[in-house]
């Protein structure tokens, strides 16, 4: 998202991987991980706008953690590079990009199939996958055809039982937010630009039709918020940004919890997609709160988000609470802090040097991978991703692993 809280929304920050350098740019030589700090007891959030706080210290990442990390790694297919774009609810689903020296394709790796091409590039060199995901019959990804954000895109569909996939929309020249397709019940939703500085939020049938334009505003990328569709857009005044929402359901505006509605001048928002804490999901692999069955269960859900621009910090508001708590600040973990998920009772984020996790049963984070690592978290799962070695250079490896974030263990506490 943007830097600036006040300022109107400014093109999003987008694909982890993307930011990451690994897809555009590659890495840098990402050395063994260093030690995480012991915990400081010293350390003092600044106030909220709320006046609500609450201290996180960071600890080691355990050794179970770990284990956990390292028994979850994905097995690429031989002599081809993988790139992490976006993992499933209860991580029963991954979307990675292949490469190898003449090919590059997008891919969905299932309960520990293997890969799946959903489209072999038509550039292997220029074109990179963007976003995707995921919901039973469909997929829905999009691609950059360009090394920079500001080349053209395409956003596909592709259907499981045919294997064929269909051009939904494209970029129009126009700027806006990249596109993050959402799919829930056989329709996939996104954000782009249309002119004049703004952008519309489109549904369409992911079969193929004509998109049908549900909000249009100067706003974000959206994210998933249970049976929302939310995003920062803003105010009337243009002065301020504030936080709106539809239904998946009804496809209709839609009334967010009081101290949601009352945020202003934020950025790089996250819920965490999912009324339940342990993952859970439907037959067909989607989140059981995606609306499919006519109710909006934002209600028991987890959002995050980050305040300030000269201190940052990361802000965490669950239902039931009056008020947002300020969880995590000062550097290094919230210096440059952006790309923030959820995961049930994970909160991860990412800053120039790594990605961490903070733990919300024991108030407790910690640094989750080696320098220039990032993570995707979602609907009790959580997968991370670095480069063994410089990514330019011959002989570096990638290195994605994904596990169930419900089951690793608590985080330890701090005194």
């Amino acid at each position: 998202m943007g830097t600036s809280g006040r300022s109107r929304p400014r093109r999003p920050a987008v694909g982890a991987a993307l930011l990451a350098g690994i897809v555009l740019t590659g890495c840098s030589p990402a050395p063994a991980p260093t030690p995480t700090p012991a915990p400081n007891p010293t350390a003092r959030p600044a106030p909220s706008a709320s006046g609500t706080t609450r201290t996180a210290c960071e600890v080691p990442l355990p050794a179970s953690w770990r284990s956990a990390f390292a028994a979850g790694e994905l097995r690429v297919p031989a002599g081809e590079r993988a790139v992490l774009t976006e993992v499933g609810p209860a991580a029963r689903w991954t979307v990675v990009q292949l490469s190898d020296d003449r090919r590059r394709r997008a891919a969905l790796v299932q309960d520990g199939r293997s890969p799946r091409t959903l489209l072999d590039f038509a550039d292997p060199v220029e074109h990179q996958l963007l976003s995707a995901d995921v919901d039973g019959r469909w997929a829905a990804f999009a691609v950059l055809e360009g090394r920079t954000l500001a080349s053209p895109w395409t956003l596909r569909s592709w259907d499981e039982r045919t294997g064929r996939t269909r051009v939904l929309a494209r970029s129009g020249g126009r700027p806006g937010p990249l596109p993050q397709p959402f799919v829930r019940g056989g329709r996939v939703f996104w954000a782009q630009g249309t002119g004049g500085g703004e952008a519309t939020v489109y549904v369409a049938p992911a079969s193929g039709g004509a998109p049908r334009a549900l909000h249009t505003g100067v706003l974000d990328m959206p994210f998933a918020a249970g049976g929302l569709l939310a995003w920062r857009e803003a105010d009337a005044s243009g002065t301020a940004t504030r936080l709106s929402a539809v239904s998946f359901a009804t496809m209709r505006a839609a009334p967010l919890p009081a101290p949601l509605a009352k945020l202003r001048d934020f950025r790089s928002a996250a819920s965490d997609g999912s009324s339940t804490s342990d993952g859970s999901s439907t037959s067909d692999g989607s989140d059981r709160s995606d609306g499919s069955d006519g109710s909006d269960r934002s209600d028991r859900s987890t959002w995050a988000w980050i305040a300030g621009e000269q201190e940052p910090k990361l802000m965490v508001w669950r239902t039931g609470q009056p008020a947002p708590v300020a969880e995590v600040t000062g550097s290094p973990a919230a210096e440059g802090i952006d790309q923030v998920g959820i995961s049930g009772e994970l909160v991860t984020w990412r800053t120039p040097e790594a990605a961490y996790a903070l733990d919300l049963r024991s108030a407790a984070y910690s640094r989750i991978t080696p320098q220039y690592g990032y993570a995707q978290a979602r609907g009790g799962a959580l997968a991370i991703a670095h480069s063994e070695g410089d990514a330019k250079a011959a002989g570096s490896r990638s290195v994605i692993q994904v596990v169930r974030a419900d089951r690793l263990p608590k985080l330890p506490g701090c005194a």
